[in-house]
């Protein structure tokens, strides 16, 4: 392995770890997430008790994922915007409040889902 392949290969193994020190960072700090997290850990404990099929699987994890991952982008953006301008400002409130509202998005078809998966097993 020449050095300007190895230097890549170190790189990505810097950038899963940077990633994952973020992701422990929002997990460790951000409210709203544990909440999604303990929700995340809830419904995956009636996946395995209602043995989910695969397919119903890959949709609840996929929604799971995207929950949390825009919790993650919406802290990143809401940190940039309190970094750029600290004090109120209105436009920065509508920029914080649109990202805010891409997670309600989401969140709210992932409580859809969970609806339609579950609803028929318990009842």
């Amino acid at each position: 392995m020449n050095k300007k392949e190895e230097s890549f290969f170190i790189n990505r193994i810097k950038s899963i770890g940077y990633a994952f020190k973020g992701a422990v960072l929002l997990l460790k700090t951000e409210a709203s997430i544990k909440v999604q997290l303990s929700i995340a850990l809830l419904v995956t404990a009636a996946g395995f008790y209602y043995n989910i099929s695969t397919t119903e699987w890959t949709i609840q994890l996929l929604a799971i994922g995207l929950v949390l991952s825009l919790e993650g982008v919406n802290t990143a953006i809401e940190a940039i915007a309190d970094f750029i301008h600290p004090e109120h400002h209105k436009e920065i409130g509508l920029i914080k409040d649109i990202a805010a509202g891409a997670v309600f998005i989401a969140s709210t078809f992932s409580i859809i889902i969970g609806f339609i998966l579950y609803l028929p097993k318990v009842f």
